[in-house]
C-alpha cells in the first residue's frame, strides 16, 4: 500500500475524475447561412500536486496540496442545412488553491470550495461560448453553400 502511494506521488500532479457540477450553455446565432444554435457544456476536473515535506517531531513540515480547476467545454453547434461543427477548449487553472498537509486529506474540502465557485464557473463558460463565435463563425463561412433558391 505505501509502495502504491509513493507511486501516486511521484507522478506529481493526479487527476481526479469529474465534479458533478457540469454547466451548459446555449444560444443563437445569426449567420449569412441562417440561424446555428450552439450549445457549450463544461466539464471540471480537479488536478493535485503534493509539494513540500513532512517533517520530524519539532521541525515545521512544508507538506502542501495545491490544486487547480481545469475547464473543459465541448461545442457542439448545428446550422440550418444540418451541418455540425464540434469544438473542445480548454483552460486550466481556471480556480486554484493550496490547503497545508496531504492532498488525499483534502478531496472533499477542494471540491466543496470549488463548488462554492459556481458562479465563477458559470461565467466562465458564457465568457468561453461569447469569445467562440468568432471561431464559429469563421467554420460556418467556410462550409460549401447550398445550391438551393
Amino acid at each position: 500500500m505505501a509502495n502504491l502511494l509513493m507511486a501516486g506521488l511521484a507522478l506529481g500532479i493526479i487527476a481526479a475524475p469529474p465534479l458533478a457540477g457540469q454547466f451548459e450553455h446555449r444560444v443563437r446565432i445569426d449567420h449569412a447561412s441562417g440561424p446555428v444554435d450552439a450549445h457549450y457544456r463544461s466539464t471540471v476536473k480537479v488536478a493535485t500536486k503534493q509539494v513540500g515535506t513532512a517533517a520530524g517531531p519539532g521541525k515545521m513540515s512544508t507538506l502542501a496540496c495545491t490544486w487547480r480547476a481545469d475547464v473543459t467545454i465541448e461545442r457542439e453547434a448545428r446550422n440550418a442545412s444540418g451541418s455540425v461543427m464540434r469544438r473542445s477548449i480548454e483552460r486550466d487553472g481556471v480556480i486554484e488553491g493550496r490547503r497545508a498537509g496531504w492532498c488525499s486529506t483534502h478531496r472533499d474540502a477542494i471540491d466543496a470550495e470549488i463548488a462554492r465557485h459556481d458562479d465563477k464557473l458559470r461565467g466562465h463558460l458564457v465568457e468561453v461560448a461569447r469569445d467562440d463565435h468568432s471561431v464559429l463563425n469563421g467554420e460556418l463561412d467556410g462550409l460549401p453553400r447550398s445550391n438551393s433558391g
